[in-house]
């Protein structure tokens, strides 16, 4: 596959701040659909915020490590991925409003991951229709190749390949046969045959971002199977087919694109998570809204949540 150039703007839909959170790492977003309400990470501020976006209330709690993903998981519980493992997370009371200090939620580790690389840490993740957790590990400093991709269900933990210096993504196609994974530094993004006993084959690339528009950071995919990718420090979403043909651009007041989960009640409106991390003194000031929360309407909807089966 060759270089994918981001050209301009396909997508002429307004894209608004519902949330100038000032995210230092905002990702991981996830729509609970029982709740009507968008949830998201900022890992290196160690919070989880939930906006709710019927009534507009937005919520925040503070978690005891950097937390790369937040994701349903059945019986009512979230998981989350933390610097030293897999968490159950239960919010116990509202959260704190914007402007109060973030209380500290409830966490029980489920399952220590990589405890042999106390400079990695989990980061992007998703679930399949089998309610199988999929995520990646990668060196905090975000050099060393030395993060790795997961399978977690009843089985336990799987390694499922390696060799990263900072993973992102996983997502998975409709038909729940093709998983895209995102090597970042390497501005390339994997797909994988997906098998139904949740076995991976067939690495092949998919495309790869050329340098100079930012680094592909998180994915998702929409029901028709076109992959979206945030271009962190590239100030752009970008929409491909699944022969990997750029077919949309959405522009962001904001570098630091990281990644994108459909909400609302026909799956339509595309929630996009930013960060300040890396910019300078005056970018931040040209960038007010950088760590925010992004809403734009999309014309194809997404794919539902699935909830994660723990053991």
């Amino acid at each position: 596959m060759r270089d994918a150039t981001p050209s301009d703007d396909m997508m002429n839909d307004a894209v608004v701040c519902v949330w100038a959170v000032a995210a230092q790492l905002g990702e991981g977003p996830m729509y609970a659909a029982d709740e009507h309400a968008l949830w998201f990470v900022d890992i290196k501020g160690q919070r989880i915020h939930r906006y709710d976006e019927r009534s507009g209330e937005r919520r925040s709690w503070s978690t005891p490590e950097p937390v790369g993903f937040i994701l349903p998981a059945t019986g009512g519980r979230f998981v989350c991925g933390m610097k030293s493992g897999l968490y159950s997370f239960d919010p116990g009371g509202r959260g704190a409003r914007p402007g109060d200090d973030a209380p500290p939620g409830q966490f029980a580790l489920i399952e220590p991951v990589e405890t042999d690389r106390a400079h990695n840490r989990l980061n992007d993740g998703c679930v399949d229709r089998a309610g199988r957790l999929w995520f990646g590990t990668m060196d905090d400093a975000e050099h060393r190749a030395s993060g790795a991709l997961y399978r977690y269900d009843a089985r336990g933990l799987r390694y499922c390949d390696g060799r990263y210096a900072i993973t992102n993504g996983p997502a998975i196609s409709p038909d729940g046969d093709t998983l895209y994974h995102v090597d970042t530094l390497g501005r390339e993004i994997h797909a994988y045959d997906l098998h139904a006993d949740g076995e991976l084959s067939g690495r092949r690339l998919f495309l790869r971002i050329e340098a100079g528009h930012g680094h592909p950071d998180g994915i998702a995919v929409d029901s028709l199977g076109h992959v979206w990718i945030a271009l962190h420090g590239g100030s752009r979403l970008l929409r491909y087919t699944p022969r990997a043909r750029l077919v949309d651009a959405v522009h962001l007041p904001v570098s630091n694109c990281t990644k994108m989960a459909f909400g609302g009640d026909d799956l339509r409106s595309l929630y996009i998570t930013s960060a300040w991390n890396g910019l300078s003194d005056a970018q931040r000031v040209r960038e007010p809204l950088a760590g925010g929360l992004f809403r734009i309407r999309v014309e194809h909807p997404g794919l539902p949540q699935y909830e994660a089966r723990l053991p």
